[in-house]
C-alpha cells in the first residue's frame, strides 16, 4: 500500500552520523533503516573499512547507543549486516554490540539468490524446469559456500513493537485456509522472515551503482511497510550511501527523511536518485543537496 503526502522533506548531512544524532531530539525518529560498514575491507571512497575488531565494535556500540536515544519508544531499527565466509562472526558481533541499548525482536534473512528445484516447488508453481534466480558473488574455494544472503536485525526498545505483518502478506496457495483461519480473512498470510530481494541487473557498475556496498531500495521499502506506514513520520539512515532508504521513503510518501554520510560523492548521487523517484512531489518537497548542507548546515 502506498500513501501520498503533501510534501516529502529530505535532509542529507555531509557529516559523521554521531554528530547528526547529537543534533536530534530524543525519541524523535520512528524508523531507522541502515547498513553500516561491515569492517571487511570494502573499498569506500572516504572510509577505511579495516579497523581492529575491538575498535570497530566499540564504534558500533557508540552509534547504536546514539540511535537508541533518538528512536521513539515504539520505533524500529532495521540493521542490515553481512559477513564473509572466512569471517562469519561479524554479523553476530555487531548485533551483540546492540544488546546494551536495544532488544532483538526479529531476525530477517535477506535472500539475494536462490535455487529452487522443480519437484520441491510442487505442481502449483507451474515450473517447467529447475529455477535459479538472483545475483551473488561466486567464491572460488573448496571450503566455503557461495554467500547468497545477509541479515536484517530488527531492533526495538522493549521487544514489543507492533508490526503491520500483512502489509507484506503473500496469498495462501490453499484457498481453504481463508475459511479455516480468522486471520486469513484478507486472503494473505505473514510473509515470514525470509525475503527474496535480488539486486537489480546493471550494465556498468561505475555508472549504475557507484558504491561498493548498497542494498536495493525494495529492502527498506519492506522494512518500512512492516513497521506500519500509518505511524511513520520521520525515517533516518545514518549511513546513507546512495540513498536506498531515502528512495524508499520518496516512493512511499513518508513525510520526512534524514540521511548522513561522510562522502559527498555518494550524497550527491543519493539526492539525484531521490529526485528521480519523487519528481511529481519535488516542487513542494524542500529537498536540499549535499553541497547546500555543507555550505549552510
Amino acid at each position: 500500500m502506498v500513501r501520498d503526502t503533501a510534501a516529502t522533506r529530505s535532509r542529507f548531512y555531509l557529516a559523521d552520523c554521531l554528530d547528526v544524532f547529537a543534533q536530534l531530539d530524543a525519541h524523535s525518529v520512528d524508523v531507522i533503516v541502515t547498513s553500516p560498514p561491515y569492517n571487511l575491507g570494502i573499498g569506500y571512497n572516504r572510509y577505511q573499512d579495516t579497523l581492529p575488531r575491538a575498535d570497530y565494535l566499540e564504534w558500533t556500540n557508540a552509534w547504536i547507543g546514539a540511535a537508541a536515544r533518538v528512536l521513539r519508544p515504539d520505533g524500529s531499527l532495521f540493521l542490515n549486516v553481512g559477513a564473509k565466509p572466512s569471517d562469519p562472526w561479524t554479523a553476530f558481533d555487531v548485533v551483540q554490540a546492540a544488546r546494551p541499548h536495544l532488544r532483538l525482536q526479529n531476525i530477517i534473512h535477506w535472500i539475494k539468490s536462490i535455487a529452487i528445484e522443480r519437484e520441491s516447488a510442487g505442481l502449483a508453481a507451474g515450473l517447467t524446469r529447475d529455477l535459479a534466480v538472483g545475483h551473488y558473488k561466486p567464491i572460488n574455494s573448496d571450503r566455503f559456500l557461495n554467500d547468497c544472503h545477509e541479515f536484517v536485525f530488527h531492533l526495538t526498545r522493549g521487544g514489543a513493537t507492533s508490526l503491520d505483518r500483512l502489509a507484506l502478506g503473500v496469498p495462501y496457495q490453499d484457498a481453504s485456509n481463508i475459511a479455516r483461519w480468522r486471520s486469513a480473512a484478507d486472503g494473505v498470510r505473514c510473509r515470514g522472515n525470509t525475503w527474496f530481494i535480488p539486486y537489480e541487473t546493471i550494465q556498468r557498475r561505475d555508472r549504475d551503482r557507484p558504491h561498493p556496498a548498497t542494498f536495493p531500495s525494495k529492502l527498506p521499502e519492506q522494512c518500512l511497510k512492516l513497521h506500519g506506514l500509518k505511524r511513520i513520520q520521520r525515517v533516518m539512515d545514518p549511513f546513507n550511501g546512495l540513498g536506498s532508504t531515502a528512495v524508499a521513503c520518496a516512493r512511499l510518501g513518508i513525510a520526512e527523511f534524514i540521511g548522513a554520510d561522510i562522502d559527498e560523492t555518494y550524497l550527491d548521487e543519493a539526492v539525484a536518485r531521490v529526485r528521480d523517484a519523487a519528481k511529481p512531489k519535488m516542487a513542494k518537497a524542500g529537498l536540499k543537496s549535499a553541497k547546500w548542507l555543507k555550505a549552510n548546515g
